[in-house]
């Protein structure tokens, strides 16, 4: 059955309360005010100095003491790592005079010849590993040991074949003219109840002929295989041999005195010139050089003097505050609309009717209801045994008019209604 509605109409609220804010600015009014435009302050004056022009004896190159390769100023200065070995090997340089100079040589090392008795090779051992030896021999192995095992006699078996129920006899509902229908809960088709028979198949079972026979004993012999192997004859051994030290004679040098680098003054002839190196160094100085200049000296020095500055003002006009910024709250009263809307006044439901079938619906029994609705004032059309609309509205009229159930079909409670057989 259909779901039945009513309208039904009520005021719902469209727009709730609320405020309104209006802001009133702030009132300024405009007056005359004196300001400080620059504070008092001071300053100081400067009052020069007073200069004279003087005469005096400068310095203008330092006198100047250095080491040069010669004793003459155009030679090259020495370097610092020859001025080094000079400084180690007995030169004071910080005492020396200007003028003096110093030259290196060098004393060859003193060698002597030995001869002494050093080892070539220390003694030592050889090892010698003699492998094992094998032979080859033929030999039988047991690969499986004598047994006894029991033999089961089996029992013997044949097929009976029989026919059983494949599935029993039962009753389903499928799209059919058969005198009883249901609507369909899920898709509103109209299912009729039908017989279907059982049906059978055909089995085939393994049945015992004679039982399984007592067991016996039989012999399992042993089992062997003929292999070949590897016996060993003799084991590894190992030989040790011991090899002397070897000696040899050997003839070296050996230092009696090192070499050494020897300065001293240029006039000392105590070596020869043999053993001199090329190094040199000759102190030389340069004397100190002078100029007269003419120079401004400060007689008076300058002085400051403090002169005060009076504060400066200016008038202005100047916007001051009367009333200042204010709300303003106004309440808006909630709004209102008029709607309708459907209400449910009773749920649809499913419900089992049983019908009018196809099969039953014969052009004779179809004339028999147009008959009797023409005769109850519902039916004014041609009596012609065929289910049309005007049929359908005049049942439907009938069914309201009694409390009958009312659809598109011919239910079997509106047939009876009517005084009409349904078989």
């Amino acid at each position: 059955m259909e779901p039945a509605y009513e309208n039904k109409t009520e005021q719902v609220k469209s727009k709730s309360s609320s405020y309104e804010l209006n802001i009133i600015p702030a009132q300024y009014e405009t007056v005359e005010e004196r300001v400080l435009i620059s504070e008092a302050s001071s300053s100081l004056v400067t009052i020069p100095a007073a200069y004279d022009w003087v005469t005096k004896k400068v310095t203008v190159v330092e006198a100047k003491r250095s080491w040069h390769t010669e004793s003459y100023t155009s030679s090259p200065l020495a370097t610092r790592s020859t001025l080094e070995t000079a400084s180690k090997h007995g030169i004071n340089l910080d005492e020396a005079e200007s003028g003096m100079c110093f030259h290196e040589h060098y004393h060859q090392p003193q060698f002597t010849t030995t001869e002494e008795q050093v080892l070539l090779s220390e003694a030592s051992e050889e090892i010698t590993s003699l492998e094992a030896e094998y032979e080859t021999v033929t030999k039988k192995i047991l690969t499986k040991e004598a047994s006894t095992k029991l033999i089961e006699i089996p029992a013997e078996y044949d097929f009976i074949s029989e026919q059983v129920i494949d599935k029993p006899a039962h009753q389903i509902w499928k799209k059919g003219n058969g005198p009883i229908q249901k609507l369909d809960d899920a898709t509103g088709e109209i299912m009729c109840l039908v017989d279907v028979p059982a049906t059978y198949k055909t089995v085939t079972n393994r049945v015992m002929k004679s039982p399984a026979a007592t067991t016996k004993e039989i012999e399992d012999p042993a089992e062997y295989k003929t292999v070949h192997i590897k016996e060993l004859i003799r084991k590894p051994t190992v030989r040790t041999t011991s090899i002397p030290a070897k000696y040899g004679t050997v003839t070296k040098e050996v230092l009696l005195k090192n070499g050494e680098y020897v300065w001293h003054e240029i006039h000392d002839l105590s070596d020869s010139k043999q053993t001199h190196t090329g190094n040199k160094i000759c102190l030389i100085e340069k004397p100190a050089k002078y100029e007269t200049v003419r120079t401004k000296v400060v007689v008076i020095p300058a002085t400051h003097q403090k002169i005060d500055i009076p504060a400066k003002y200016e008038t202005v006009s100047v916007q001051k505050l009367v009333k200042e910024a204010r709300e303003v709250k106004t309440e808006l009263p909630a709004q209102f609309k008029t709607i309708t809307h459907q209400q449910l006044v009773k749920e649809g439901y499913m419900e089992w009717r049983s019908i009018l079938c196809e099969t039953n619906m014969t052009q004779g029994r179809i004339s028999k209801i147009q008959t009797a609705l023409a005769g109850k004032g519902y039916y004014s059309g041609k009596i012609d045994g065929v289910v049309g609309t005007g049929t359908m509205s005049a049942v439907n009229a009938f069914q309201r008019d009694n409390q009958l159930p009312i659809d598109k079909y011919l239910n079997i409670e509106t047939i009876k209604e009517l005084n009409i057989s349904t078989n």
